[in-house]
């Protein structure tokens, strides 16, 4: 069973920066795609910044050039720096990786509970 765990969330003013961490644990045998989606209250669930296993990334317009999305492979965890946060980047944040448990299964998206990022103006 793989488990994604998202930190790092919390308030911050406006300008300010927050880095959200997403760790995984259990046996992946190979990644696909790690990505952070976001949600604010009452909207749907639109991606924010995804990195490919060839190390590609992609980000939402609204984020460009603020956010960074990184990997550390050593410790199986993905990361968002967000800079310059505004009070519209306030939502519950959510991690995705496209996994594969085993060379016999077919790839699957798991992923984190969330976590809360509020930005005061």
């Amino acid at each position: 069973q793989v488990e994604l765990v998202e930190s790092g969330g919390g308030l911050v003013q406006a300008g300010g920066s927050l880095r959200l961490s997403c760790a995984a644990s259990g046996r992946i045998f190979s990644i696909k795609t790690m990505g952070w989606y976001r949600q604010a209250p009452g909207k749907q669930r639109d991606l924010v910044a995804i990195l490919t296993s060839s190390g590609n990334t992609n980000y939402a317009d609204s984020v460009k050039a603020r956010f960074t999305i990184s990997r550390d492979n050593a410790k199986n965890t993905v990361y968002l720096q967000m800079n310059n946060l505004n009070p519209e980047d306030t939502a519950v944040y959510y991690c995705s990786w496209t996994i594969q448990v085993s060379r016999f299964l077919s790839y699957r998206d798991a992923w984190g509970q969330g976590t809360q990022v509020t930005v005061s103006s």
